[in-house]
């Protein structure tokens, strides 16, 4: 009985909590890292595209993008001109392109790959807790509103742990509602049974976590610039807001969904990149009104990238490697990493240059000042963050 997840509404949120030692020093505010899952497998030849390279072409002659509609960032790759509104970040140089980010022996399942990336595992591993809360074992945090991390979509696996309390929800009014309705049982007993105890108190960090959050997202102030996508939009006006609230939480997760783009890729990878950009670029002006974007450290990823040529449908199938972003004000911006060769494919999938647990533990070090090489054997770190 470590940990337990409690639902409260309708599945409005749920609170898993874990036992964890106390904050030691309260000057030591860690980084915020603002998780951004493109589920689906995202394409990352037409998300970062090597124009000048003949074989892409080749590899994609109906989907491949003209060069006259690929946003030039050196002689070599550019982005897909949907990505436009994050140029001014690019120029601003807090905006870098992580190229070539995969894992050995990759799988091509979504559930397992997923799996795989949240758990920081080596593809023939199983493991039951999410890298963020790996990266916290035998640390200490603030105790703050009650809670570590807040998960905004359906996927807490990455901070799921018993390092970590977590806050899952998906509609802060509904939160609100359901925290303010959440009461400890006045006069309950444990009646001498340790497990019972542990409920119960568990249960009491449960409504004390939520009161917390509640108390500071009503009193919170707004975003100065309002987010487009129903949806994703939403995610990243509930974030800015736990951001602008100061709740001290290390991570925050959101989604966007629709990436798996088996056929008619080019419309839906479109409007996909376009909502992805419009709204990264809406939060960063957010946080940079509220003087918070130098605290915060966004990264994307997915399960995996997709097949280097395209397929008999207009799409493209599971593949490999892909390239990730990072952005944040203390984020060194750029091209890092080498963009895998098209002319030397693996299986007809692209060979990856980064291994994603690098990424990560470039990340936990940079972000918290915890080291963590998730089991890689020649551990390095990226040159991605400044301090």
């Amino acid at each position: 009985m470590d940990r337990r997840t409690f639902m409260f509404g309708a599945g409005a949120v749920s609170v898993a909590l874990a036992s964890r030692s106390a904050f030691a020093d309260a000057a030591n505010t860690p980084r915020v890292l603002l998780l951004v899952e493109l589920k689906g497998g995202n394409d990352g030849m037409n998300t970062l595209i090597p124009y000048a390279d003949p074989k892409y072409r080749e590899l994609r002659p109906g989907i491949g993008l003209a060069r006259d509609r690929v946003l030039q960032l050196d002689e070599k790759v550019g982005l897909h001109h949907k990505l436009e509104p994050l140029m001014e970040s690019w120029k601003a140089k807090d905006f870098a392109i992580i190229q070539g980010v995969g894992y050995p022996y990759p799988n091509r399942s979504h559930f397992r790959s997923i799996e795989i990336w949240d758990t920081a595992s080596a593809s023939s591993q199983t493991l039951s807790e999410g890298w963020v809360a790996q990266a916290f074992k035998g640390t200490t945090l603030p105790r703050g509103a009650g809670v570590d991390s807040i998960v905004i979509d359906t996927n807490a696996l990455p901070v799921t742990g018993p390092e970590l309390r977590t806050i899952v929800m998906q509609d802060a009014e509904n939160f609100l509602r359901a925290a303010q309705g959440m009461k400890d049982p006045a006069g309950r007993s444990d009646d001498g049974n340790p497990a019972l105890r542990h409920l119960l108190g568990v249960r009491h960090e449960v409504n004390a976590a939520a009161a917390g959050l509640r108390e500071k997202l009503r009193n919170g102030a707004s975003p100065a610039f309002a987010y487009q996508d129903p949806g994703f939009g939403r995610q990243l006006d509930l974030a800015t807001r736990i951001l602008m609230a100061k709740v001290p939480v290390v991570a925050i997760k959101v989604s966007l969904n629709g990436f798996d783009t088996h056929a008619n890729q080019v419309p839906t990878q479109e409007r996909l990149l376009g909502i992805l950009a419009a709204d990264l670029a809406n939060l960063r002006r957010n946080l940079m009104a509220a003087d918070l974007w130098k605290n915060v450290a966004v990264l994307t990823y997915s399960e995996f990238g997709r097949r280097a040529k395209q397929n008999a449908s207009g799409g493209t199938d599971h593949g490999t490697a892909a390239p990730h972003f990072v952005m944040g004000g203390r984020v060194k911006g750029g091209l890092h990493g080498l963009y895998p060769s098209l002319a030397d494919l693996q299986d007809g999938d692209l060979r990856y240059s980064v291994d994603f647990r690098t990424v990560f533990s470039t990340m936990a070090q940079g972000c918290w000042g915890v080291r963590n090489d998730f089991g890689v054997r020649q551990p390095h770190r990226l040159d991605l963050l400044s301090a």
